[in-house]
Formats: C-alpha cells, sequence, structure tokens
C-alpha cells in the first residue's frame, strides 16, 4: 500500500531533496544536486518564484520508506495573465512500481481539479529557467547541473497512466574542433560593420552587474513567441544576479551592443560542473567547493546556457559575432566539447544557428500532458 505525505518540516524537506540519492545510488550518469541549494530553491522566504507561484510537496511511502516524491505547481502568471490553465508538476521521482507514480500523479490531478485548471503537464519547474522534461533516450550520457536524470522506466509510466507527448526537446553536442572560424570571421566583421554593432566581452564579474537587468529584459523579449514562456519578473532578476551571475566565468558572457550601448544579444556559457557536483555528493563542505572551483577554472566541457537576440535582430547573422568571440575564448582556454542545454524540437532557427558544428543529438526528453476535465 501507497500513502501519500505533504512535506512541511525541515526534516521532511531534507528527507525529500536526498530521496534521488538513493534511487540513482551507482549510477555513473545522475548528477546530484547540492543539497543546501535544493533546499534554497523550494524555501519560499528565498526563492522569488513563489511570489508568482504556489507549490506543495509530497512523498510517497511505502512499508515505512520513501518511494517517491513531486512537487505540484501553479503558475499564477501563466493562469491568470496568459489564461494557460495548466497545473505543473516536476522534481517527479519514483521507485519502478505503477502504484507509486499513479499515487504521486493522483495528487497532482486533484490539486489542478481544485484549481479548476485545465491540464497537467510535466516535469517541468516553477519557471522557464527551471528544468524540465523527462529523459526518453541518452540514458548512457551524463547529466548536467541543469537538467533532470531518469530512469528508463518513467515514460512507460506516464505512457500507463494516459499522458501524452506535449513537448519534445533535443540535446546536442558537438567537439570544438568543428569550429571552423572561416565560417563566422567574415560574417562577424560585415555583421558589425553593416548595422553599426560592437562585441562586449568581460573580464569580472563587477563589469556584468550593471548590465545583468537589461539582459534579463532581452531574454524576456527574444523568448517571449516560444509555447510555455513565462517572463522572468523584477524580484526574480534581482535573485538569480545575486545567485548566479558570480558563479559564472565573466569571459563566457558575451553581449552584442548596438552604437547608443543597447544590447541587442547576449550568450551565456557555463562550464561543466557534472564531475565535479559527483565529487561534492551533494555537498559544498569540506571538499566539494574545491570540486566546483576546479571545475570552473579546468574544465575543458563547457555548457551553452542561454543565447538572446533582440526579435529586430534575428535572422540577420548576429550569432557570427557571439560565434567569433567564444572561438577566441575556447582556443584559448582549450575546450574540448561543446554541450547544449534542451531546445524544443520545433524550434528550427535554433537548428540552423548551430548546422555548421555538425551536432550529435545524444539526448531526448519530453514533457507529458494529461486533461484534467
Amino acid at each position: 500500500m501507497v500513502t501519500i505525505k505533504e512535506v512541511s518540516s525541515k526534516q521532511d524537506f531534507k528527507a525529500f531533496v536526498k530521496f534521488p540519492f538513493s534511487l540513482y545510488k551507482g549510477n555513473p550518469y545522475w548528477v546530484p544536486p547540492i543539497i543546501n541549494d535544493e533546499l534554497e530553491t523550494f524555501d519560499k522566504t528565498k526563492n522569488p518564484a513563489f511570489k508568482s507561484a504556489e507549490a506543495r510537496f509530497f512523498l510517497a511511502i511505502q512499508n515505512g520508506k520513501i518511494v517517491g516524491r513531486v512537487v505540484a505547481i501553479v503558475n499564477w502568471i501563466e493562469v491568470n495573465e496568459q489564461q494557460l490553465k495548466k497545473m505543473r508538476f516536476g522534481w517527479f521521482d519514483f521507485i519502478d512500481d505503477f502504484e507509486v507514480s499513479k499515487a504521486l500523479l493522483g495528487q497532482v490531478s486533484e490539486i489542478g481539479k481544485e484549481h479548476q485548471l485545465d491540464y497537467m503537464e510535466g516535469p517541468v519547474g516553477f519557471s522557464n529557467l527551471d528544468k524540465v522534461g523527462v529523459l526518453i533516450d541518452g540514458f548512457d550520457h551524463i547529466g548536467t547541473m541543469i537538467t533532470w536524470y531518469n530512469h528508463p522506466y518513467y515514460q512507460s509510466h506516464f505512457e500507463k497512466h494516459g499522458f501524452v507527448k506535449e513537448k519534445e526537446y533535443l540535446e546536442n553536442k558537438f567537439l570544438f574542433s568543428n569550429a571552423d572560424p572561416k565560417i563566422f570571421t567574415k560574417a562577424n566583421m560585415l555583421i558589425k560593420k553593416r548595422y553599426g554593432l560592437r562585441e562586449m566581452n568581460f573580464t569580472g564579474s563587477g563589469e556584468i552587474m550593471p548590465w545583468v537587468d537589461k539582459m534579463f529584459d532581452l531574454f524576456n523579449e527574444s523568448y517571449a513567441k516560444l509555447s510555455s514562456f513565462v517572463k522572468i519578473t523584477e524580484v526574480q532578476k534581482a535573485y538569480f544576479k545575486k545567485k548566479y551571475i558570480s558563479f559564472i566565468n565573466p569571459e563566457y558572457i558575451k553581449f552584442v551592443v548596438d552604437k547608443d550601448d543597447g544590447i541587442v544579444a547576449f550568450a551565456i556559457v557555463m562550464p561543466s560542473f557534472s564531475k565535479a557536483l559527483q565529487k561534492a555528493k551533494g555537498k559544498l563542505f569540506p571538499f566539494g567547493v574545491f570540486h566546483l572551483l576546479n571545475a570552473k577554472k579546468h574544465s575543458k566541457d563547457v555548457i551553452f546556457y542561454l543565447i538572446g537576440i533582440h526579435p529586430e535582430y534575428q535572422n540577420k547573422g548576429v550569432t557570427a559575432i557571439i560565434f567569433n568571440e567564444y572561438y577566441n575564448t575556447f582556443k584559448e582556454k582549450g575546450i574540448v566539447n561543446c554541450i547544449r542545454t534542451p531546445e524544443l524540437e520545433d524550434n528550427v532557427a535554433i537548428r540552423q544557428m548551430w548546422k555548421h558544428f555538425d551536432p550529435v543529438t545524444h539526448k531526448r526528453r519530453r514533457t507529458y500532458r494529461k486533461e484534467l476535465k
């Protein structure tokens, strides 16, 4: 028999965060989060996502043991402003037992019906900067700190419980050696001259901070047309600025600006922290922080986290400027592998942008949907 327990105490939240550590124990491809960082994500007094969303946390218990977990989320900007009556759910993990997954999804469904929502979709987070999708292909590739990993049986559970594919995401990677500078070096000069643009590079986090709010404004503009996009609020901007910008190598953030210093494009790349996080085993201290700092300085793998281009400059070759700058930085640092974050299968423009690098699709993930009527 499976019982569902709502998480409320500090002890319960810690058990919620730690459950995947036992579920994926010994798995060489799972990348653990930092436990305290994950707890902060779920803290309503610290994470600004809770100003526009509400979440409830549940554990599945069987024979006195935790066997599953889920977060049920309502994003009120999405529901009220966008009129998208969606019940979100994420951080969904469970043993290979259909009764366990059914009980957890049933709890999410109940909350969705209470709020008179039309359908449920997951796994997704609070917003567009959270992790997304259940892995359906590529289980033998190491995860990243910005994606969920899961066992292969998850897909069959969704389908058995009557869920259907809602969105599919592709994850691609390519060797840095695939980048032929001839493709973008000449274009870089032509585009800058034609539109009066210039690149901006940084050597310290302090140089970036005055630009971050404008960068997030551009992010909101450039992604507004994508399905399920929920804009970043002012409070979230401040939170992300404080929490993440200083964590990213400043030389891995690139801007393109016009003659008036308005940002027309930006890109954020992160060193891969996957192996460092595996060594840290969920803890920064005593040694985890050293593994992460070492990866920040010396990782030969990088992850293209975000690229944003102003709608007026899309399809005008501005990415040539960005790629030219990254080529110079990566060559100097001896980068080997370039990994891209999940991109919507129907985002043709993004595929066109990368076609010259001979990318390989090494993972696929999906969100699943079920009507609540």
